[in-house]
């Protein structure tokens, strides 16, 4: 493949220029876009708007500062019209669903993380195919366009750090001597975010200046990630050969499963592209390195099937979220590398040749994912919120397990009007739907965050038995025992003296973890965890049966270790000695 002319012309000094005020003005905007946020000031005052020039005034300038010099004048002008008007659909949809409940004007981190990682697939298909005058590029094209602006952002971003480091630098020396001035104004944000942006720019073009040394860069980086991947093989292999032997509860048993498996898999594609770069390498490719590809493309479909395993059940047994709905998303675009690249590996010819047309049908169908997900097509808050009522509906959860913190503050209007109609409703479901529309803040945000209810704790030792009414009035702040009202975890009790004081302490039971608490001087402290996560147990269905057998008993003197059919659990003391809260006083009696 030959180089376009756009590759053997040099940047000009009024490219450089262009650049450098780009993202001079990109700062200001966004300067003055954070002033009013902050004072809550006109454009804040109008939530989509806001979102729109959030989205246009971050992204945009990056398609510009990038696309001069590499893109013709007309393909410019029409990609960056067309991405600025994606953009501000995205951000205004975004801040629209969310500034009701939130009460919020910033556009969520996820649209952010995401926005930014479309946008870099988009530019570098509109760029490859504007190079090479057609719709969809060849392979190497793509290749050689996305790891240069890789290499360019990584050094942009480490030219900006180090910019600022030498500013603080130079801040501390005038503090030395009294001047204060100068290590004020680094902190004002009229100073900083422009100059960082600006610095930004600069960066940019002077990486692009030196194209050379950005190829040899991503040449030294490329292969010290190539000489990488036949270690994550040989683990990933060992760690599917094990399975067999170690079953698949302990997997399943650590709630991330998923997550960890799609993130090695991420892994293994990024450096299975790394081994084979642009297919056409100055040398052959080390046999090392070849076997290993074709290891890796084999082992993506075998971890793709156990991640969407993992999650279906989560699904199953809870229902949707938002994060959820991402993962499902990311299991999509797993399944296409997966299947892509197991092709590559077992189809006789040219190493891994298959591996071109994968990447770049992921990369469409990665953008689709993210355009859905992002908007109201697809919308995980929407698909989160109708999949909850449902399950109310079918009886899948209680009215006192549905997650109406969820609803109130975690899935925009789409949650407000759930709670509307729950409320309409009456009953249980509507006097919990009412008082979280009367919050205002997160229980999680308070610091006496979680009021256990009998209705979440059934007694499961000593049978027939039930916890102390004041234990309930008690509010606890910790995030594990919050999961107990929320209908996240399948929570019990028990009834121990772990003390030896002839006074039974509350033990709260999860899959993962118990929960000790005693009275103090008359009032409810938390005392203590301990982890009940064992790698030899088979599920937690046992473990449960077993407590319910009377396999629970105290272990040692001071706090007691628990045993449970016979394997002992050892007791966390917690030394941060909360402070109780006092159980009110019965009121009087009634004359």
């Amino acid at each position: 493949m030959s180089d376009s002319p756009l590759d053997q012309r040099p940047p000009s000094r009024p490219l450089g220029a262009a650049r450098v005020a780009i993202g001079f003005l990109a700062g200001v905007l966004i300067w003055a876009l954070n002033e009013a946020g902050d004072q809550k000031l006109w454009p804040a005052t109008v939530p989509p708007l806001f979102g729109a020039l959030i989205m246009v005034a971050v992204f945009v300038p990056f398609v510009l500062v990038g696309g001069l010099g590499a893109l013709r004048t007309r393909t410019l002008a029409l990609w960056t019209a067309g991405s600025a008007v994606v953009l501000a659909a995205l951000g205004a949809h975004d801040l629209a669903r969310r500034f009701e409940t939130l009460n919020d004007p910033w556009l969520s981190p996820q649209l952010m993380i995401f926005g930014a990682a479309g946008l870099f697939i988009a530019h570098h298909l509109v760029e490859g195919a504007d190079a090479e005058r057609r719709i969809i590029a060849p392979f190497p094209r793509y290749f050689e366009i996305a790891w240069k602006h890789g290499v360019q952002l990584a050094l942009s971003a480490a030219f900006v750090g180090v910019f600022w480091l030498i500013l603080f630098l130079g801040g501390a020396m005038f503090d030395l001597i009294g001047i204060k001035a100068v290590g004020e104004l680094l902190q004002k944000a009229w100073f900083a975010i422009p100059a960082t942006a600006t610095m930004f720019a600069a960066a940019v073009h002077l990486t692009d200046v030196r194209a050379g040394l950005i190829r040899g860069i991503r040449t030294v980086a490329l292969t010290l990630l190539a000489w990488l991947l036949p270690i994550l093989v040989v683990l990933a292999a060992a760690f599917l050969l094990a399975l067999p032997f170690t079953g698949l509860d302990a997997l399943w048993g650590t709630r991330s499963g998923a997550a960890i498996l799609l993130s090695a898999m991420a892994v293994l594609i990024v450096l299975t592209n790394a081994a084979y770069q642009d297919g056409e390498p100055d040398s052959p490719v080390p046999p090392v390195l070849r076997w290993s590809g074709k290891l890796a493309g084999a082992l993506l479909a075998p971890m793709i099937v156990l991640a969407g395993y993992a999650l279906w059940l989560r699904i199953g047994q809870y229902g949707l979220t938002p994060d959820r709905i991402v993962a499902v998303a990311c299991v999509v675009a797993g399944l296409v590398y997966a299947v892509g690249y197991l092709v590559a590996a077992v189809r006789p010819g040219r190493w891994m040749r298959r591996l071109e047309i994968t990447n770049i049908v992921a990369a469409f169908v990665s953008l689709a994912l993210l355009l859905a997900i992002f908007s109201p097509l697809a919308d995980p808050a929407r698909l989160s919120v109708n999949n909850q009522m449902g399950r109310l509906e079918s009886g899948a959860v209680t009215a006192a397990k549905l997650d109406y913190q969820f609803l109130r503050f975690d899935s925009g209007r789409y949650g407000r009007e759930a709670l509307i109609a729950l409320k309409a409703r009456g009953g249980e479901v509507g006097k919990r739907a009412a008082a979280a529309l009367a919050e205002t803040e997160r229980r999680g945000d308070a610091p006496d965050a979680v009021l256990l209810e009998a209705a979440n704790l059934p007694v499961i030792w000593p049978a027939g038995r039930t916890l102390p009414q004041d234990f309930f009035v008690q509010q606890w702040a910790r995030d594990q025992q919050r999961s107990c009202t929320l209908g996240r975890d399948e929570c019990q009790a028990a009834l121990l003296d772990l003390t030896r004081d002839g006074v039974e302490e509350v033990v709260i039971i999860n899959r993962q973890r118990a929960w000790i608490h005693g009275r103090v001087d008359g009032q409810w402290r938390f005392m203590g965890e301990a982890a009940l996560w064992r790698p030899d147990r088979k599920n937690d269905a046992a473990l449960v049966e077993a407590i319910r057998k009377g396999g629970l008993s105290a272990g040692t003197p001071a706090l007691d270790d628990l045993i449970i059919d016979g394997q002992r659990y050892s007791v966390t003391p917690d030394g941060a000695s909360p402070v109780a809260i006092k159980v009110p006083p019965a009121p009087p009696p009634a004359k």
